[in-house]
């Protein structure tokens, strides 16, 4: 990015600024540490001639013996050790206090609320969701859901859509628990997630995001991420039915090749499909995909559509979509505008509205057929 926008210069000239700075301060850091250690050994040796000319004009009086002299002289001598040793470290010191600075940063931010007492584990799990009057903001005053309610059946697929920044993914991360609402509640199977365990709340879902996250290991290793004691035949199963094998079979060490960093040895698109196959091995009792087939071409986008197709079914799924002919066979279709439902129903249901699904299709799809 920097190249392509002819930015060197201005990183140059940034980092040149930020090590100035730094040379400055550690130029400070090396004088006083220099200066320290001769000022505290002046200090000392001043402090010794005072006590020993002190106690020799009193010994001459015979107000003192020389042996008090000798003693005074060693306490003067123990009292400075300390400064003396402080002083030696102190560049020491200056490390530890900025070191320390960034470790408060940490212990300082606000740890996830603990599961309430008596939290209950999911049995005899339906998948049954509802909102019920959801308001939500990451920062006061000003809300990203506004009262947001709908029901979920069992079974059911729902699909997102709207604007950038309407609040489709904020939905999907407050049914995962990522966050709370900050008004009213969502239920699943008749009961608040809040009164479930974290853990067990989130083994029932299956989440593929459009930002992909994978880790340094195999590509076994990530695709067991979501359920580690997986047979590498489960694995394998998983990894074709979401398109990801033959590119797999094609590495120099097939499932057994090693990642690192981010997966940066691999597309976008070949990323997108290993996260999708990690969510198809955990078969979870819900279906979160957030954008999950943008980075992939049309090909294996219509493949993975039939593949999640599959998987839905008998599934409760929430589907976050821009591009509306990926959801048309969605049960209920939720459009989030200003994080509000500014219409519900099903594909042809919105259509026949002409309201603000029907100008989004119709802007994605202006030369098709209207009644498709």
């Amino acid at each position: 990015m920097v190249k392509a926008f002819s930015h060197e210069q201005e990183e140059i000239d940034q980092f040149t600024a930020i090590n100035r700075r730094l040379t400055d301060v550690g130029s400070k850091a090396q004088v006083w540490s220099g200066f320290l250690m001769p000022m505290m050994n002046v200090i000392n040796n001043l402090g010794f001639t005072a006590v020993a000319s002190v106690g020799g004009f009193l010994a001459v009086k015979g107000m003192i013996s020389v042996g008090m002299i000798a003693s005074f002289l060693t306490y003067s001598r123990q009292f400075s050790r300390p400064l003396n040793d402080v002083a030696s470290i102190f560049n020491t010191l200056q490390s530890a206090v900025a070191g320390a600075e960034r470790v408060f940063e940490i212990l300082d931010e606000k740890e996830e609320t603990a599961d309430v007492a008596g939290a209950k584990e999911i049995k005899n799990f339906r998948g049954e969701v509802d909102f019920v009057d959801v308001s939500f903001s990451y920062e006061a005053n000003h809300d990203i859901l506004k009262h947001v309610s709908f029901h979920v059946n069992p079974g059911e697929v729902i699909a997102l859509v709207g604007p950038t920044g309407a609040g489709k993914t904020t939905i999907a991360s407050l049914i995962t628990r990522f966050y709370d609402p900050t008004e009213g509640s969502i239920r699943i199977d008749g009961v608040d997630i809040r009164h479930y365990r974290r853990s067990e709340l989130r083994k029932v879902f299956g989440i593929v995001l459009q930002d992909t996250y994978l880790f340094q290991g195999t590509i076994l290793e990530n695709l067991r991420y979501g359920k580690l004691d997986a047979a590498k035949e489960d694995v394998i199963r998983a990894a074709k039915m979401a398109g990801a094998d033959d590119f797999i079979q094609k590495l120099p060490k097939g499932y057994d090749t090693m990642l690192h960093g981010d997966g940066k040895e691999l597309s976008e698109g070949q990323k997108q499909l290993l996260t999708i196959a990690r969510a198809i091995l955990t078969d979870p009792s819900i279906l979160i995909m957030d954008e999950a087939t943008s980075n992939v071409d049309t090909q294996t986008e219509m493949r993975i559509q039939k593949v999640m197709q599959t998987l839905m079914k008998g599934r409760t799924s929430f589907i976050i979509a821009h591009r509306l002919s990926t959801i048309r066979q969605a049960d209920k279709i939720l459009v989030i505008e200003g994080g509000e439902i500014a219409e519900q129903g099903s594909h042809q249901e919105l259509l026949r509205k002409n309201g603000l699904y029907h100008d989004m299709y119709f802007d994605q799809f202006s030369g098709s057929d209207r009644t498709s």
